[in-house]
């Protein structure tokens, strides 16, 4: 058995036996956040999911978001982004924190729609009717709603 033989046979040995090891460990908990869903067993279905307390004032652009979000999004994602137990997630919570779903994220959602990952409300489509520019401005408004509720 030449050198380049024996080597070959070593790293497939031992790429059997790490898969092999690997394959016999009990399965881990899911990874990935560790923002936790709210237990909505008590919501009744499409109530409010979050408390969300306003600021005293939203910005020039914020206050151009809520009334886009007000047409384009409250009827399922709920008044004051609150979401809608069944219907669709709070945005005001942890998750959409800017360290986890930048401003760009949710211009994407917007665009071409998300597939559900976080909650159990089934894939968002993409929403008819809005710019880029209409998404940054209900951005504004969900970034200061969050801010107002600890949220940073």
């Amino acid at each position: 058995m030449n050198k380049l033989t024996a080597l070959v046979a070593i790293v497939l040995t031992v790429g059997v036996g790490v898969a092999g090891w690997q394959y016999l460990q009990p399965e881990a908990e899911p990874t990935g956040h560790s923002m936790t869903q709210p237990d909505t067993g008590e919501v009744a279905e499409g109530a409010p999911i979050a408390e969300v307390t306003l600021p005293e004032e939203f910005s020039g652009n914020a206050r151009l978001g809520k009334t886009v979000f007000e047409v384009k999004c409250a009827s399922c994602h709920g008044q004051n982004a609150a979401g809608r137990n069944g219907v669709a997630p709070p945005l005001v919570h942890k998750i959409y924190e800017p360290s986890h779903h930048s401003d760009q994220a949710f211009i994407l959602a917007a665009r071409n729609g998300v597939r559900a990952h976080h909650w159990r409300f089934g894939n968002m489509p993409p929403v008819e009717g809005v710019t880029p520019g209409d998404v940054k401005m209900v951005v504004a408004y969900v970034r200061e709603l969050q801010r107002a509720n600890g949220i940073e």
